[in-house]
């Protein structure tokens, strides 16, 4: 993978695990000009200016995959800022109803399942396009309300005082958090057309 620096002076790293979504953030990233490193070393994680956690999967095994390299341990030492995606976000919080998992603890938030009303159409998981609104934080300027993001999941994390989006499947919960230099989305940048490479942009640009 390419070790080069990104634009502005940035390195951006993309932590290196059993997660199924690394190479399409990667292409992502390189879309909007950014040209990050995918690694699980930890001095060029902490080395990084920006830190990306993607996730695709099951809980309880991306947590055993980031325990065979210690990085969840590393992962809770990151003072710059790191952002979590769909599975990434979740393993940020402290507990998931999937297989009884124990997170990260970063976001004192757990995980549930989507418990659909009998008599509901929802389907479980939640896959397609959903909108996202009370956007709050930078890592959501520029966007409006109600813009379209691409959702795939059969968790969700409640609404809670570190919220910066919602969205509504079944009920209203979180779309994105923000914690300190820790941020999460539910739904996945790489695959939210102009809308997720705004939010990309915008976490690259953060100071």
């Amino acid at each position: 993978m390419s070790n080069s620096k990104a634009k502005k002076g940035n390195k951006v790293v993309i932590i290196k695990y059993n997660a199924g979504n690394i190479q399409s953030v990667l292409y992502a990233l390189e879309r909007i000009g950014i040209a990050a490193t995918v690694t699980d070393n930890h001095e060029e994680i902490l080395g990084a200016d920006k830190v990306v956690f993607p996730g695709v999967g099951e809980a309880s095994s991306a947590m055993n995959s980031l325990k065979e390299n210690n990085l969840h341990l590393l992962i809770k030492e990151l003072k710059q800022p790191v952002l979590g995606i769909c599975v990434g976000m979740q393993l940020l919080c402290d507990y998931s109803e999937e297989n009884n998992t124990t997170c990260l603890g970063i976001i004192n938030q757990p995980v549930r399942l989507f418990k659909p009303t009998i008599n509901g159409n929802e389907k479980v998981p939640q896959i397609g396009w959903n909108t996202i609104n009370n956007l709050k934080s930078p890592l959501m300027q520029g966007l409006d309300e109600n813009s379209y993001c691409y959702f795939v999941h059969s968790f969700y994390v409640p609404i809670n005082e570190y919220t910066i989006a919602t969205t509504n499947y079944v009920q209203p919960y979180s779309a994105a958090f923000h914690k300190d230099n820790f941020y999460g989305v539910q739904f996945h940048t790489e695959k939210s057309s102009l809308v997720g490479e705004r939010i990309l942009k915008n976490f690259i640009e953060l100071v």
